[in-house]
């Protein structure tokens, strides 16, 4: 079965009196446009996203008929979890672990990272007072506009804002 975008939310559906087959996902994989992988019962999925910034999420649809229905999960895993105390906490956190190009999340008032021992220690040497937990990483903060490089002119949004701000009216 191939899918080419989601078709809703479960969160959408009131009651769902269907059966619910889950396709489980690492949450690095939600970004990815063409994948093969199999649902809990067995069926083989092929996922190609063929738009630019389509991503899976938790609960999205991507097949539904009488029966059932096929759902993502996305899987818990180890994180970094930090609960900022203020908002320019929160930003200084922001930009320090964006600066090193790490996935960001931000969920329920909290900055979450995938686990890595080096940036924990940093992290705990900086006094962010970070915690280790099993979570689902589920909003990744889209911070940049791709493709993404420093030292260029790319399509930066920072460029993109230039331009703009540029142009002879």
């Amino acid at each position: 079965m191939i899918i080419n975008e989601t078709i809703g939310n479960i969160s959408q559906y009131p009651t769902i009196e269907k059966q619910i087959d889950y396709l489980d996902l690492e949450w690095f994989e939600c970004t990815k446009r063409i994948q093969r992988k199999k649902t809990r019962s067995g069926i083989e999925i092929a996922i190609k996203f063929l738009k630019e910034g389509q991503r899976l999420r938790e609960g999205d649809i991507l097949f539904e008929d009488e029966e059932k229905i096929i759902a993502v999960n996305v899987l818990e895993t180890d994180a970094i979890v930090m609960n900022p105390h203020s908002m320019m906490e929160m930003g200084t956190i922001c930009y320090e672990i964006g600066n090193k190009h790490i996935p960001l999340f931000i969920q329920n008032g909290k900055v979450l990272l995938p686990f890595e021992m080096p940036i924990f220690r940093w992290l705990d040497a900086a006094g962010f007072s970070p915690k280790q937990q099993s979570v689902k990483l589920l909003n990744l903060l889209k911070s940049n506009v791709e493709p993404h490089g420093h030292g260029n002119l790319g399509s930066s949004i920072f460029t993109k804002i230039l331009k703009m701000a540029s142009k002879d009216e």
